[in-house]
């Protein structure tokens, strides 16, 4: 039997519903700068949980700090942030969802505005801070950077850490899936690519040494992570920088094996944000698929049991079934979307004739 959108999905032991899952988006609606969730936070992952989405992702979720994107952002550094977290797991839960959470840090892309703020950089003067990277090039915004410093050894030990503390807490508030974000030219990106790692030690120059810390990242959170459960892995499959030595979908294939070996169960894969330069396909739908499908094809035989999820601009219930059902991708990663319509998923079973396979809250039974 094929496999469609609405069939379940079993990663370790844990099963998804259905194969749609909420995209990680950043909400940058932290009160007080403090890295907390907030009602805004609960009302938006929750309401995808009643839309029917069988996961459901938090924003990228800063490990430590320095690793926000915005001072806005939302973190999981503390104690306090795990506990903020815990009514929406159990809420996401008891919907027959199941919760999720991306683990980050922005590197050189941290200490910006909010979006709606002009998402300039900011100085330690001005709210920011300094940032850290493969080596001290800053990003190059039009406006300049604020201060970015090489990672030492300390540091490279000092993130570890926070993604292993990030880890636990996370498991601690009830998530199910934990998601390593080493994609969108964030730290963990910044490592792996050849544009922004020109490190000359252990952790840069060839291809074993740029992906080295990014694996230590991922071995640590699956230390912590239990094996029952799912551990993801968000990647740019490219960094969309033909003219110049760059990241690439055979190096993202490549990856995901190194990835599988380390224990991850499924990768998102998704593309760019390194470098302003980057040469962007049409954003038209489904624009970034075909790099899932290219990951899955080019993985070793030996990672067969690693599942794909695609994500860029899926719009439509046809669309994303149709990923599934002619084996482009194991999960739809849907993101603005779910933005437009919180309950994608309920009206895509209606619309695909598949009523009897969501479960819609009683409380709305007469709209459905």
């Amino acid at each position: 039997m094929t496999d469609d959108l609405f069939t379940p999905l079993t990663l370790s032991e844990t099963t998804l519903p259905n194969r749609v899952m909420v995209s990680p988006m950043c909400q940058y609606s932290c009160d007080d700068r403090d890295g907390l969730a907030t009602d805004w936070h609960f009302q938006h992952l929750t309401s995808r949980a009643v839309g029917g989405a069988g996961v459901v992702m938090t924003e990228a979720t800063a490990v430590e700090p320095r690793g926000r994107i915005s001072p806005e952002d939302l973190g999981i550094w503390s104690d306090e942030h795990a506990d903020a977290l815990t009514e929406i797991t159990d809420f996401v839960r008891e919907q027959g969802s199941v919760p999720a959470i991306q683990l980050a840090h922005a590197g050189r892309k941290a200490a910006t505005s909010r979006p709606w703020d002009g998402h300039d950089p900011l100085q330690p003067d001005d709210g920011g801070w300094e940032t850290v990277a493969p080596t001290d090039q800053p990003y190059p915004y039009e406006d300049d950077a604020p201060p970015t410093r090489a990672m030492t050894e300390a540091d490279l030990a000092d993130v570890r850490e926070a993604f292993a503390d990030a880890a636990r807490r996370a498991l601690d508030a009830g998530f199910e899936i934990a998601e390593v974000h080493a994609a969108h030219g964030y730290l963990l990106h910044e490592f792996l690519s050849p544009v922004t790692n020109t490190r000359d030690d252990e952790y840069g120059g060839d291809f074993d040494g740029r992906v080295r810390f990014p694996l230590e990242v991922i071995e640590t959170v699956r230390e912590v992570w239990p094996d029952d459960k799912p551990v993801f892995v968000r990647i740019s499959a490219t960094d969309w920088l033909p003219d110049r030595e760059s990241w690439t979908v055979a190096d993202s294939i490549r990856f995901a094996d190194r990835a599988s070996e380390a224990g991850v169960d499924l990768i998102d894969v998704s593309a760019g944000g390194i470098h302003p330069d980057q040469q962007i396909p049409s954003g038209g739908p489904g624009y970034q698929i075909r790099y899932g499908r290219r990951v899955r094809e080019g993985c070793d035989a030996a990672s067969e049991d690693l599942k794909i999820g695609a994500v860029g601009g899926i719009t439509t219930p046809e669309q994303a079934d149709s990923l599934v059902r002619n084996s482009r991708a194991d999960l739809a990663i849907v993101g603005r979307e779910h933005l437009r319509d919180p309950y994608f998923t309920l009206h895509a079973a209606q619309k695909l004739g598949r009523e009897d396979e969501v479960d819609v809250p009683p409380q709305y039974y007469r709209a459905f």
